[in-house]
């Protein structure tokens, strides 16, 4: 399924590939990474030029990779291995465009779903960083009418219960297979989508919205039923695939800020273990970092204000209490923390250095402009839509 990587090429690790989805011409979106100044496009970038119901080449690939491992798992059942295996099954919805069949889309009616919160055009001030990176590859401004957004809404959420048939396909077949109680599963995503709080689409911020993703993960030595209150992130996966195959960490592994996932839901949960998140691509103007750590959350930016933001009082991130004199001493913990891992600003200069190398190998900023501009990754073999 989904891997974006370069290419098939690439050495992604996976000793088969199936039916997989790469990154377009194995460039990706080369004009966001122009900076200083950011990309003068000669039209605008639009992530939604389909929405409501239907079915796009994106559903079908999807139903397509749920088939190939169910269809995978009983060529496995049928000739048993001893070996351990990992099959990894990548799902593009719920990314845009923002089309899925009728029976999900009308799941969500139009008239039960709120208007996105801390809206613009109800006097909300974005933060400044935000404001920029928004100006940049901002999608709220296309739409016409309330109506317009409300069916995006509900077309990303029927997306989600779309995608959600298709997880449950593959989970029966574990179960079919008989692989069910020895088979260890993680379900999770990359990122997660703001769906027109604060006027945002897309990802690129580091509000709950876009940052704080689903980590479900069963087996039969996980205990059923349990909400782990421990801070994970993308990267206890590694630690885990290690240790769960039953191989030792190598060299430098244990140093690594990732743990076992497993380890953590079967541990008491530690509420104050530290997680972090950091952006530093397309369209934002300076590096951005994000910390959590037990009730709090905080968000440093390069040359920007901070925000911090109490997640156990105020999980929707209403109120940024950075300002606030009573959590002066938090606000400045959490600086002091981020600065004791790594230089911000020095960070900061070498992404931007990184971005302007890489459009320079591409020859230059003209060239660049039109890398990535027009369509999506396409489905294999098909053209871009």
């Amino acid at each position: 399924g989904k891997l974006h990587y370069k290419s098939e090429e690439a050495p992604t690790g996976f000793s088969r590939q199936h039916q997989p989805m790469h990154l377009k011409q194995g460039l990706g979106t080369v004009w966001g990474a122009i900076k200083e100044p950011f990309a003068d496009l000669p039209e605008p970038w639009r992530m939604f030029n389909k929405i409501g119901p239907g079915v796009s080449n994106y559903n079908l690939y999807d139903r397509g990779s749920a088939s190939a491992a169910c269809e995978w798992l009983k060529a496995r059942a049928d000739t048993p291995d001893e070996q351990p295996w990992v099959l990894y099954v990548g799902f593009v919805a719920p990314h845009y465009p923002l089309v899925v069949p009728s029976q999900f889309f009308d799941m969500y009616p139009l008239d039960k779903i709120p208007f996105p919160k801390l809206h613009p055009r109800g006097g909300y001030k974005q933060h400044p960083w935000v404001e920029i990176l928004d100006g940049v590859i901002g999608q709220d401004h296309f739409f016409d009418t309330e109506e317009e957004r409300l069916r995006a809404i509900a077309a990303y959420m029927g997306l989600c219960s779309f995608v959600d048939a298709e997880v449950g396909l593959v989970l029966d077949a574990l179960r079919d297979n008989d692989f069910e109680d020895d088979t260890r599963v993680i379900y999770t995503s990359d990122h997660g989508d703001n769906l027109g709080a604060r006027g945002l689409w897309g990802k690129s911020v580091l509000y709950e919205e876009s940052t704080r993703i689903p980590m479900i993960v069963s087996g039969p030595d996980v205990p059923k039923g349990k909400i782990s209150k421990t801070p994970v992130t993308l990267l206890d996966i590694q630690q885990t695939a290690v240790t769960a195959l039953g191989h030792p960490l190598h060299d430098g592994d244990a140093e690594l800020s990732g743990r076992s996932l497993i380890e953590l839901a079967t541990s008491t949960d530690d509420t104050e273990r530290l997680v972090t998140s950091e952006y530093h691509a397309m369209g934002a103007p300076t590096s951005a970092f994000m910390l959590r750590q037990g009730d709090w959350k905080y968000h440093y930016y390069e040359g920007y204000a901070p925000e911090l933001f109490n997640i156990a009082d105020d999980p929707e991130e209403l109120n940024d209490r950075a300002a606030d004199p009573n959590v002066k001493s938090v606000l400045n913990r959490f600086e002091e923390t981020l600065r004791a891992q790594l230089d911000p600003g020095a960070i900061d200069r070498r992404a931007k250095d990184d971005l302007a190398a890489l459009i320079e190998s591409y020859g230059g900023r003209e060239t660049a402009m039109d890398l990535g501009r027009s369509g999506a990754t396409p489905v294999p073999g098909q053209k871009p839509e």
